[in-house]
């Protein structure tokens, strides 16, 4: 069974989206630096190679995509796999608990991940993330309430912040 791929033009960028057995396993940005270890995990994990053909679940996931762009979906409702460790999938699973509209910085997700200490590896996890806008890596903020790292470059974060909250626009800072 192969990993079924389409692309998708997000107002954005570019995502790769991907299935496996109807499970959403990829929505991540297609030129991004990881591009090649994320596709790479994926396919040793799930034993399979990628092939470019539409599912049911990548069409879905387009749908609440554009529905989140419009501001018509603040929650994603789709079936998904996670691939990674059993730390990253914590992570993830703690970034799907940030509200819509809110951020954390590394050192807070760190805490309500029950180790402070763990900011590196937190924020480690947080990179290795292939479920972009939908396990949202882009609420992660510096202490210093600037935006750092983000998949999609910087200025596509701070467009889903200020999509979430236009008032991120006056509260945040852009190095």
């Amino acid at each position: 069974m192969a990993i079924q791929f389409q692309y998708y033009q997000s107002p954005i960028g570019e995502l790769k989206i991907a299935s496996f057995q109807e499970k959403l396993v990829l929505a991540d940005w297609r030129y991004r630096k990881m591009r090649q270890s994320i596709d790479q995990r994926l396919m040793k994990v799930l034993d399979s190679e990628f092939m470019e053909f539409p599912s049911e679940i990548i069409k879905k996931s387009i749908i609440q995509l554009e529905q989140y762009f419009k501001c018509e979906r603040q929650e994603f409702d789709l079936p998904i796999h996670l691939i990674g460790t059993e730390f990253q999938k914590s992570v993830w699973k703690q970034l799907q608990e940030i509200p819509y509209g809110e951020t954390r910085s590394y050192l807070k997700l760190s805490q309500e991940l029950g180790n402070e200490k763990a900011i590196r590896a937190v924020a480690s996890a947080n990179g290795a993330n292939g479920i972009s806008i939908i396990i949202p890596c882009h609420r992660i903020i510096g202490s210093n309430k600037e935006l750092v790292g983000y998949a999609g470059g910087l200025p596509g974060k701070k467009k889903l912040l200020e999509l979430e909250n236009p008032n991120f626009n006056t509260q945040l800072t852009l190095f």
